[in-house]
């Protein structure tokens, strides 16, 4: 039988919102697999975070940035190892000064290699690893284009998304800004039922059926239901088919549409820290 310490039941707790028994009871049926253990909850109707918790995660500054003509963003993360050093002036001015520089590459290696400061950017971030005292790596690097991108960094650059709208029109703005707070407030699995890895529709479908023969629902009746679950999974965990937070009574989709009716959400990226 798999040791299972204190500390691994309550990271589950933390990542689930189960109780401590559950989440120890979970952790032993799993033999100490993590996820697995997340998927035990579930299946026994544990209301839990579904596929989409930032479990792990360093800390530091996630920045996002957007170039002149509102066409292409950058989200970026630069970790460290302490919310102290995450918080230091420097420490947030470096990072916004990379994510700056990173809008002109489209991928992390690329951007690594650039120079930066009479060195190259991976240089950067070893002089600074002596420097502070700590490990100080890029995590992060996100790239998104479209007819129109719009930014948000929560308070404490702890969460910075991006939001592409297939078009640049009147309001396109505030509508871009409106929408990528709602992904760095809701962090949806994807754009749209599209979106969602097979995996995921297969691991939600069984983890339905489960809790519904438990119900003791009949046999015959659970690839129905199971499809219903799963619809509102995809209510819940899309970020086009989700109630807009700041009116739930229309879905971010129906939002967009209400500042222009041709107007649709092209996609997004989030990075969370902490």
């Amino acid at each position: 039988m798999a040791q299972i310490t204190a500390a691994e039941v309550n990271k589950l707790r933390q990542t689930t919102g189960a109780g401590m028994m559950d989440c120890k009871k979970a952790l032993v049926e799993a033999e100490g697999d993590f996820e697995k253990a997340i998927e035990i909850l579930r299946k026994k109707g544990q209301k839990v975070a579904a596929n989409r918790a930032d479990r792990e995660s360093s800390e530091g500054a996630a920045i996002a940035k957007v170039n002149a003509d509102s066409t292409q963003g950058v989200v970026i993360s630069l970790n460290c190892e302490t919310d102290f050093v995450a918080k230091n002036e420097s420490f947030v001015t470096l990072a916004n000064d990379l994510a700056d520089l990173a809008l002109g590459f489209d991928s992390k290696e690329a951007f690594l290699v650039a120079p930066f400061g009479g060195m190259t950017v991976a240089d950067k971030l070893t002089e600074q690893t002596g420097v502070i005292g700590e490990k100080i790596e890029i995590g992060s690097f996100e790239k998104l284009s479209a007819p129109f991108v719009g930014s948000y960094i929560h308070a404490g650059n702890k969460i910075a998304t991006l939001v592409g709208l297939s078009a640049n029109v009147d309001g396109a703005a505030e509508a871009a800004k409106d929408v990528a707070m709602q992904a760095a407030a809701m962090n949806p699995v994807a754009l749209n039922e599209e979106g969602v890895d097979q995996s995921i529709i297969d691991k939600e479908i069984e983890i339905a059926k489960e809790q519904l023969r438990q119900e003791g629902k009949p046999e015959a009746m659970l690839d129905n239901i199971a499809k219903g679950k799963l619809n509102r999974f995809f209510k819940d965990n899309t970020l086009v088919n989700q109630d807009f937070i700041k009116d739930s009574k229309v879905s971010v989709a129906q939002y967009v549409k209400s500042v222009d009716s041709n107007l649709t959400v092209t996609g997004f990226k989030r990075v969370a820290l902490g």
